[in-house]
């Protein structure tokens, strides 16, 4: 098991993506091989033709990627994977046909794509399901127990159940530690008996509530069982490091303040405002003809303004104004007042749904981030009104605000839409995850993320 950008990521997701990435480089360089006969071995030595084999070798597993053939799922048969494999291959060959048009001298040979398509098709299913077989029989996963049965808890060992194939764990069960009398479903023994019940369901893991450790756990027996190779951890760490989130239903000050991360340096910042920079401008330049034509559909399919122009809350608390294509009717709120926007929004225009779905309504902000009000990637910035009540209503909302906000961000890419309040304490969860493992590497990984939403018309607010 290896943690990356502080997230657990075991064998079991790693060995499927890099052999799938394998087979394919594989299958076209097989497929060039029977194609182009005697003349492969003079012909890849050949500068081009090796570049126009890298070419095909990755269109392949990224248009995998945007088809979430990598994605991780534990219910998934045979027959769905088959299906995204499929939807991958078709998105190729688009691809490839749009390249071949253009570019007509990238054509390796005719023939080779075809016949890598049918050796992937072939290839990718037929491994997948010899190792699901290995892992499922073969593979025994680190059984966890659980002390303490807070929501937070609760929550993670559902999701851990969920993946447990994929993460490799299995969930033993709750350990009674409040002593309320309280039958909750999955506890299995009280805390005073934890050295009995560590040995007889083989333990390997025990997570502990951060609420819990007020003076009442038996530390002596904790060592004693830490000592033989039993592994402690506290229920907020190894949350962060499963979901990729941080929970905030009963963390403690002091946990953000001992924990590693929620640190912005100096080089970062730089890093950060240059790419911003870079890239907005370059944005603005190359998009200015399709504002043009939004801000035109925008005009002809509604009254109203083609901008919208909002007050939303930015770095340190600071108010500043958001520019967007307008997407709803003019008066949306005149009777209801400031609301959460959700999917299927009923105030939502016809061309406004097309918008928000391909996230074209955001292209006006990219003059935020050209001014420095906004970043590329960071926390969606939200309204005054709502901040004031969530703030309230919330643990440790306010520390959104510590970064800049972002037109895109870890929490638009894992959660999307947003209505009510657990909806928001979720995407909370979220954001500080972000700010504690602030990199130029995770903010990467959300724009490639972002990338494949737009393209799969997965619109978040």
């Amino acid at each position: 098991m290896a943690l990356v950008l502080n997230q657990r990521v075991t064998w079991r997701l790693a060995i499927p993506v890099v052999i799938d990435v394998v087979l394919v480089v594989l299958s076209v360089v097989a497929s060039a091989f029977l194609v182009m006969g005697a003349d492969f071995r003079v012909q890849v030595g050949n500068p081009s033709v090796l570049l126009k084999l890298f070419l095909l070798a990755a269109v392949f597993p990224f248009a995998m990627y945007l088809a979430d053939v990598y994605e991780s799922r534990s219910d998934e048969n045979l027959r769905g994977l088959f299906v995204r494999l499929m939807q991958s291959l078709g998105v190729t060959a688009l691809a490839f046909a749009a390249i071949y048009a253009l570019l007509p001298g990238l054509i390796v040979g005719r023939g080779v794509f075809v016949l890598a398509v049918g050796f992937i098709l072939g290839l990718v299913p037929l491994w997948r399901t010899a190792f699901d077989q290995v892992v499922t029989h073969f593979a025994p996963g680190e059984r966890i127990l659980f002390i303490g049965t807070k929501p937070a808890a609760v929550t993670l060992a559902r999701e851990l159940r969920a993946r447990q194939r994929d993460l490799g764990v299995e969930v033993v069960g709750f350990l009674d530690a409040e002593r309320s009398g309280v039958r909750h479903p999955g506890i299995i023994g009280d805390l005073a008996d934890i050295t009995e019940l560590v040995d007889r369901h083989q333990v390997d893991r025990v997570i502990v509530s951060v609420e819990d450790a007020r003076g009442t756990l038996p530390m002596a027996e904790f060592l004693d069982l830490k000592l033989r190779g039993i592994r402690f951890d506290h229920l907020a760490t190894v949350y962060e490091e499963f979901t990729g989130r941080i929970a905030v239903e009963n963390l403690r000050p002091s946990w953000l303040v001992f924990s590693d991360g929620f640190r912005e340096p100096r080089a970062m910042v730089l890093a950060k405002r240059a790419g911003d920079v870079f890239v907005s401008g370059v944005a603005l330049m190359v998009a200015a003809p399709v504002m043009l034509a939004v801000a035109l559909a925008i005009r002809l399919t509604s009254a109203g303004p083609v901008f919208y122009h909002q007050v939303r809350v930015g770095q340190r608390g600071r108010h500043f104004t958001v520019h967007k294509f307008r997407t709803m009717r003019v008066d949306a709120e005149a009777l209801s007042g400031p609301v959460f926007a959700s999917e299927r929004d009923p105030r939502v225009t016809p061309i406004g749904e097309f918008l928000r779905r391909t996230r074209l309504d955001e292209l006006p902000q990219i003059w935020n981030i050209l001014s420095g009000e906004m970043s590329l990637v960071g926390p969606r910035p939200e309204r005054p009104e709502f901040v004031k009540d969530l703030t309230k209503q919330i643990p440790f909302y306010g520390q959104r605000h510590v970064v800049k906000p972002g037109l895109t961000g870890w929490a638009q890419v894992r959660n999307g839409y947003t209505s009510d309040l657990a909806g928001t304490i979720e995407k909370l969860q979220y954001d500080l995850f972000y700010i504690k493992n602030l990199s130029v590497v995770l903010d990467l990984v959300i724009l490639f993320s972002t990338v494949k939403t737009v393209l799969r018309r997965q619109g978040a607010r």
